[in-house]
C-alpha cells in the first residue's frame, strides 16, 4: 500500500473481528516498532505482548475504554517513556495497517494496576498499550483516493494548524 495512503485511510478501530493474526503479521508489527527511529538510538522501550486471558483482563481494567483491550486479538504493551515510544507506537499501527489490520492506542488510567498485571520492575513504566485485530467491519483503502480519504478525515484544516515565519 503506498504509506501515504496508508496514513490517510486509517482510523482508529475498536472493535474487532473474532479472527487471529497471522504469526508473521504479528511479527512485521513488532518489528515495525522496533526499527523506529529514537533520540540517539538509545531505544528506550521493550514491548510485552500480552497472551494469558488473565493478564489481559487486568490490563483491560488499567485502560480508560476496557472492552477496546478484551475485544483484541493481539495486545502490546509499550514499556517505556519518551516521545519515541509514539514513534514505535505510529510505526506498528501503520505496519499492521498495510496488512488489513487495524489497532486503537489505549489510555492508562491506573499505571500501578498495568505495572502489576505485566509483572514489571521497579522503575519500568507502561508507556503505551495497543490492540490489535482484523476490523469487525471490513474497510477497502484502495476504495478512494489518499485525497478523498484526507477530506473525509474529522480533522482541522492545514490553515488551522499551519504557520509559517
Amino acid at each position: 500500500m503506498d504509506t501515504f495512503l496508508a496514513i490517510t485511510s486509517k482510523r482508529d478501530e475498536r472493535r474487532y473481528a473474532d479472527r487471529p493474526i497471522a504469526a508473521d503479521v504479528t511479527e512485521r508489527i513488532l518489528d515495525a516498532g522496533r526499527l523506529a527511529g529514537s533520540a540517539r538510538n538509545r531505544q528506550p522501550w521493550r514491548f510485552v505482548v500480552v497472551e494469558s486471558a488473565e493478564r489481559v483482563e487486568q490490563l483491560a481494567k488499567a485502560v480508560y475504554v476496557p472492552d477496546n483491550v478484551r475485544g483484541a486479538t493481539l495486545v502490546v504493551v509499550l514499556v517505556g517513556r519518551g516521545l519515541d515510544l509514539g514513534r514505535c507506537a505510529q510505526n506498528m499501527m501503520l505496519a499492521a495497517w498495510n496488512d488489513g489490520v487495524v489497532s486503537c492506542p489505549n489510555g492508562i488510567a491506573d499505571a500501578e494496576a498495568a505495572a502489576v498485571a505485566l509483572d514489571l520492575d521497579a522503575g519500568e513504566e507502561v508507556g503505551i498499550v495497543l490492540s490489535f485485530g482484523h476490523p469487525a467491519r471490513p474497510r477497502d483503502p484502495e476504495s478512494r483516493p489518499a485525497e478523498e480519504w484526507s477530506a473525509r478525515a474529522n480533522r482541522k484544516s492545514l490553515a488551522e494548524i499551519v504557520s509559517r515565519v
